[in-house]
């Protein structure tokens, strides 16, 4: 009788639920509680929002990290999973808008929403990828620079992401807005889901020839600026990007949509520029980080309490609650930041 012995090594691969997980959380919380667009009276749609928002961010954070890539490459991704949101999961960007009082006809040209497009661009790919991803890495900074998946968990989140695809598409095209908002049911022309599939591929691609951008070195001739003016300038840029989708619900608001579009597109250039000049300085750290990423919540948190009229109690309750959640977790973590600050690696992005 034989017996067989299991040799088990002395250093297992490490795992990374801890940051898995809060990833995956802090995706929809950041973009969809704190902001007021999932309320508290419909939190179930957490489920597939966190199928879809945080296991997009994860992929696309796991997709940076193998490519040793920096925030540029993270942005194009946070981008091709707008344009998978927008044209081919709930499609709210392509079919007419069938919110009550949005102005469905402002912008809309060629079957597509190009100011709510916009809109959701900009929001998507910072609020659900690039903001919780740098908070994330923030509240685990000895593994930043690592994949946290191996290929059982590629394999789980890419089915994942598929199942609540489909769980989100059928969720708002063929229940919520049919049923709720007493919209007509809308077919997307093949032409415009072929748009949305060759965008994503575009995006994929510049993420990956942009891998090189963004983390290369740092300007060691350069002093910081005060990590608190760099999160007042990010509060500043990202507050005027509301008004993008105010414009669709405000009658008293009304630019031509493609001054409204134009004026977007450049704000959102200048502001990508200006950020990247601020973090190049040699000295720019963690709090430096945490800054930026508390300025564009903060703006987000800001604005959208000026949009909550009309909302039951419940709902205001409850997003006041998650609000003073979310600001007592940043204050906890500027603590815990401030108590070991260390400037960023050359190597960070």
């Amino acid at each position: 009788m034989s017996t067989h012995s299991t040799s088990i090594p002395d250093n297992p691969p490490p795992r990374y639920r801890a940051p898995i997980w809060t990833l995956l959380v802090l995706a929809p919380v950041i973009a969809e509680v704190l902001s007021g667009a999932t309320r508290l009276s419909v939190l179930f749609v957490l489920i597939p929002e966190i199928m879809v928002w945080g296991v997009g961010a994860l992929l696309a954070r796991e997709l940076v990290r193998r490519w040793r890539a920096g925030g540029p490459s993270l942005l194009m991704l946070g981008l091709a999973l707008s344009v998978a949101e927008e044209f081919l999961i709930q499609q709210t960007s392509i079919a007419p808008l069938p919110f009550p009082g949005a102005n469905a006809a402002y912008g809309r040209s060629l079957g597509v929403n190009w100011v709510y497009f916009l809109f959701m661009l900009g929001f998507e790919s910072l609020w659900v990828v690039v903001i919780p991803v740098q908070v994330t890495e923030l509240l685990f900074p000895a593994h930043r620079h690592k994949p946290w998946l191996r290929t059982r968990g590629i394999v789980v989140c890419c089915v994942s992401f598929l199942l609540g695809s489909f769980m989100a598409w059928y969720g708002w095209t063929q229940q919520a807005r049919v049923h709720s908002l007493h919209a007509q049911p809308y077919q997307p022309p093949i032409a415009l889901i072929a748009s949305g599939i060759a965008a994503i591929a575009l995006l994929f691609a510049l993420a990956y020839l942009l891998r090189a951008t963004g983390h290369s070195c740092r300007n060691a001739s350069c002093t910081p600026w005060s990590p608190w003016i760099a999160g007042g300038i990010v509060f500043l840029l990202s507050t005027p990007w509301w008004v993008l989708i105010a414009l669709i619900f405000d009658p008293h608001l009304d630019p031509p949509a493609w001054a409204a579009l134009a004026a977007g597109i450049t704000w959102a250039v200048l502001a990508f520029v200006l950020v990247q000049f601020l973090s190049a300085p040699q000295g720019w750290s963690r709090m430096h980080r945490w800054a930026c990423c508390f300025g564009a919540v903060l703006s987000c948190i800001v604005v959208s309490d000026t949009s909550a009229v009309g909302w039951s109690r419940m709902d205001l309750l409850g997003k006041f609650i998650f609000q003073a959640l979310g600001l007592a977790g940043a204050l906890w973590l500027v603590l815990r930041i401030r108590r070991s600050p260390a400037p960023e690696l050359p190597a960070e992005s």
